[in-house]
């Protein structure tokens, strides 16, 4: 997303717009009647450290994963070793969030932040479904198509190559969740709308939010010349505010969605896995 100079997620600190939206999506855990014995937070330095704390909070009889490169990295960024007992995946109650192997099944995986990043959803969306347990939940949030509308307008106008990947549209993303065999999904977006107060506070907070995917972006890095070029362009191009300062959209789409019990193929010959039977039996039984 945005520019070109992307660098590494800043240490301890994941960027403030990945946490307010995890704020967000905490608030929806309160549609579900019954709260998950597990889950599994999907990159938490991209997700947000605070919303791993506020997680542990609302769910503090629930068992946290984490996969183990994840879990690696969030540790490292910490500059803490794992058994400091005030290491920030410690938060609640001292426990520390457990390692996600590839058999691990969880009654609710999140995800914050991180789909439209990803080239192959698809790909992605089929492993989630994998980690999840039978009548589990999935939840996750994305940038959607109107994000940073204004600058993908200032570089059409100076005729340059897109500042960002196209973002997939929610009822695109429902689709996918259906393919990948989730049911019930359910879409919804808020527009949010950011205020700067000057072109180079508004590059300096893109700089900490993504990356740019797009296959026709710049093929090397930009000179002074250009960056400065950018500026004016977003200075003199950009709506305002009744007081002056720029504004900047981001649309923000939120899903949650179920793993339904496996349904039997209907053949001549049908055949079963025993993990499935399992599945089908306590489903039956509920």
């Amino acid at each position: 997303m945005a520019v070109r100079h992307w660098r590494e997620l800043p240490r301890i600190q994941s960027p403030w717009l990945h946490e307010e939206v995890a704020s967000r999506m905490a608030e929806r855990l309160h549609w579900f009647r019954d709260k998950p014995l597990s889950w599994l937070h999907w990159e938490p330095l991209m997700g947000g450290l605070q919303a791993h704390r506020q997680l542990r909070g609302l769910l503090p009889e629930s068992a946290c994963f984490i996969a183990a490169q994840q879990l690696t990295q969030a540790l490292q960024a910490t500059h803490e070793p794992p058994q400091r007992s005030w290491n920030p995946l410690q938060w609640v109650r001292g426990k520390m969030a457990l390692v996600a192997r590839e058999d691990t099944r969880v009654d609710m995986l999140w995800a914050n932040m991180a789909l439209h990043l990803e080239p192959r959803p698809l790909a992605l969306l089929q492993r989630w479904h994998g980690q999840i347990a039978t009548n589990g939940f999935l939840m996750f949030s994305c940038l959607g198509p109107d994000t940073v509308r204004e600058l993908r307008a200032v570089y059409a106008q100076a005729g340059w190559p897109a500042p960002a990947h196209t973002f997939t549209d929610m009822h695109d993303w429902g689709d996918m969740l259906v393919q990948s065999g989730f049911a019930e999904p359910v879409m919804d977006m808020e527009r949010i709308m950011l205020s700067y107060s000057s072109a180079q506070a508004l590059l300096n907070d893109l700089r900490e939010l993504g990356r740019n995917l797009s296959l026709d972006r710049f093929p090397a890095a930009r000179s002074r010349a250009w960056h400065e070029q950018l500026r004016r362009a977003i200075e003199s191009g950009f709506p305002r505010t009744a007081d002056g300062r720029l504004l900047l959209t981001v649309e923000v789409i939120y899903g949650h969605a179920f793993k339904p019990a496996p349904r039997v193929p209907v053949s001549a010959t049908s055949s079963l896995s025993v993990d499935d039977m399992r599945a089908m039996l306590r489903s039956g039984r509920q």
